[in-house]
């Protein structure tokens, strides 16, 4: 089969449509402009504490705060590189979903025994997660609208029909699903009501920090961590560049950066994802489009996009390109990539070309700490003084709060049924070190791309990672 144009290309606007939508943005971060702001003073000589956290991002944050609710009188202290939410969990979509797995395939092929376990968990941690949103003031715009996912492409209707829970049930056809959001691309979809909510990232991740703070725990950003000792016995030593703190305790949430453990170094790369953010839309533009129930969107193509709306009304459009840097390394200069953000601005306007004129104002990127299972692993060291999680994979917002639980019971020595988990004892494949890492990297994206071309259909390459338990089925 010859590979063919996708929907998005077929109806590609005018190019120079797409240079007007580009032109009023800028590079910036819109959620990290939009939440308030509050700055925490870096660590200065030694401390101690019975909880040393590394990492001010979301999974640092849960496990501080829930630490905290714990046990009140444990002394905690969160060191933080740069600042609060600066990176993954201030540049995300958004989307907080029940799933832990990365959607059911990826859960039932990777654990089929515990799959329904792992499930029941995904749905208990969102309605924890929207509790605590409750319980504790969590200004953070939670929004439980759950997700639309659309078929864009003839053979993925099917795709849709046949993930339903029984037949018909949940499938929305092409004019059903145009009522929902008017697409001319759009020809079918599922809208999963419960499974997702939507959520400020920024303010979420310093609303976890306010909290934090108001509970006792001690936040130092502009800290970063270098080392850690961890003598046979006794506190480990968690060595920064302007001090110290030695710890009875230590959790390690250092997402996509590299790990303070050697074991774990090679078991997740950095791959950037690419966002635009649009203007406000007028009322006449958001009634051209419908989106009254304000769902999280995605399509089902292996180099999939996700959109949704913000409280003013914006649409944030991103994914597609999803591109591993040479080396491994976070960099700020790989978040400027304008052939990228061209084809993301061309794809929104064939996906929405009633909003042609409609503006971009933001443009970013950002890091996603992948690994070989496409979700969280978790792990001690130091004979159980160290917890670790990392490899989120682009699923972090909801899930680093149920990884903040597995180190507490963890470093707490508590068998639950959390630390039970088959998932959660398993680590996953490591990565090859370059420059193997590029080459399997780069052959599994193009690889992909191809399979958008083709209807779908995998080649030999891909066919082989998924035999192996490598493979990665958006």
């Amino acid at each position: 089969m010859s590979a063919r144009q996708t929907a998005y290309e077929r109806n590609a606007p005018a190019p120079g449509a797409v240079e007007a939508a580009l032109a009023p943005s800028r590079h910036g971060v819109f959620w990290l402009e939009d939440a308030p702001a509050t700055t925490y003073d870096a660590l200065t000589g030694s401390t101690t504490a019975d909880l040393a956290v590394v990492g001010g991002g979301y999974c640092g944050l849960w496990t501080a705060v829930l630490a905290k609710r714990r046990n009140p009188g444990a002394r905690v202290v969160l060191l933080e590189a740069n600042t609060i939410g600066w990176a993954a969990s201030g540049r995300n979509g958004g989307f907080c979903e029940a799933s832990l797995t990365h959607g059911e395939d990826n859960g039932r092929s990777r654990w089929p025994d515990e799959y329904d376990e792992l499930e029941r968990l995904g749905s208990s941690n969102l309605d924890a997660f929207e509790a605590d949103v409750r319980d504790l003031g969590l200004d953070c715009q939670f929004e439980r609208t759950g997700a639309l996912m659309v078929a864009v492409e003839q053979h993925q209707v099917e795709w849709i029909r046949g993930s339903a829970e029984l037949p018909g049930e949940g499938f929305l056809d092409q004019d059903a699903v145009r009522r929902e959001i008017d697409s001319p691309l759009f020809l079918a979809g599922e809208w999963s009501r419960d499974d997702c909510a939507l959520v400020h990232p920024a303010r979420l991740a310093r609303e976890l920090a306010r909290v934090a703070t108001d509970l006792g725990v001690e936040i130092h950003e502009g800290t970063r961590v270098t080392d850690l000792d961890a003598p046979t016995r006794g506190p480990v030593i968690v060595s920064t560049t302007v001090g110290s703190v030695t710890a009875d305790r230590v959790a390690l949430a250092t997402n996509v950066f590299p790990s303070l453990l050697r074991r774990t170094r090679l078991m997740t790369v950095p791959v950037y994802d690419y966002v635009l953010m649009t203007e406000p839309l007028s009322d006449a533009q958001l009634a051209s489009i419908g989106w009254a129930d304000r769902q999280g969107l995605g399509d089902l193509a292996n180099q999939f996009h996700y959109s949704r709306l913000t409280a003013d009304n914006r649409i944030l459009w991103g994914g597609y390109d999803a591109i591993y840097p040479t080396g491994g390394r976070v960099r700020g200069s790989y978040e400027e990539r304008p052939a990228t953000f061209a084809t993301l601005a061309s794809h929104f306007l064939a996906a929405f070309p009633q909003l042609e004129g409609l503006g971009f104002s933001h443009r970013w990127a950002g890091a996603i700490d992948t690994s070989t299972q496409f979700v969280a692993f978790h792990g001690l060291a130091s004979r159980g003084r160290v917890a670790y999680a990392a490899g989120f994979t682009g699923l972090g917002v909801g899930a680093t709060r149920f990884a903040a639980e597995v180190m507490l019971d963890r470093l707490s020595g508590l068998a639950t049924e959390r630390t039970r988990l088959e998932m959660v004892q398993r680590k996953p494949l490591p990565f090859p070190p370059e420059p193997f890492a590029s080459i399997g990297i780069n052959a599994t994206r193009w690889s992909l791309d191809r399979a958008d071309h083709r209807e779908g259909r995998r080649n030999l390459f891909l066919k082989t990672l998924d035999a192996v338990g490598l493979g990665f089925d958006s």
